[in-house]
């Protein structure tokens, strides 16, 4: 799990009022990288090069469990897109690349770090309401 030091200005905008505007292009940007952290790959990837350091393709793949080829190159495409992912080519033969995560990358690690964070305290909770559901249902 990627654990961080708390970045002063997100906590320091943590403490003040939510603004009674909301940006649309925030708003829109939030739900892209929720849906794109929410899948079922990236949190994995930024875990894996969090620990990893820089990794060659195969290397992240291995790190990776079960992720097929054509998903992984998918959502490092992505995450490069975004900038969350520095990726390098190596000109030899045969070619290979390398992944390194961006300090934006780092940091958007760290801002999820508080969801493994809650789950692991609340766990225990979590498992007794879901055996209670399904003894109901």
């Amino acid at each position: 799990m990627l654990r961080a030091e708390p970045d002063p200005v997100i906590e320091q905008r943590r403490r003040e009022p939510a603004p009674e505007q909301v940006d649309p292009a925030i708003e829109a940007l939030v739900q892209d990288i929720i849906g794109q952290v929410a899948d079922r790959w990236t949190m994995l990837i930024l875990e894996a090069l969090h620990a990893g350091g820089t990794l060659r393709y195969t290397q992240l793949r291995k790190a990776v469990t079960g992720i097929s080829q054509k998903m992984l190159t998918q959502t490092v495409r992505q995450m490069e897109r975004d900038g969350l992912v520095h990726r390098t080519v190596h000109p030899v033969i045969p070619p290979h690349v390398d992944y390194t995560l961006t300090p934006l990358g780092e940091s958007l690690g760290a801002a999820f770090c508080g969801v493994w964070i809650w789950a692991e305290t609340h766990y225990g909770e979590i498992m007794r309401a879901r055996a209670a559901f399904a003894q109901r249902a």
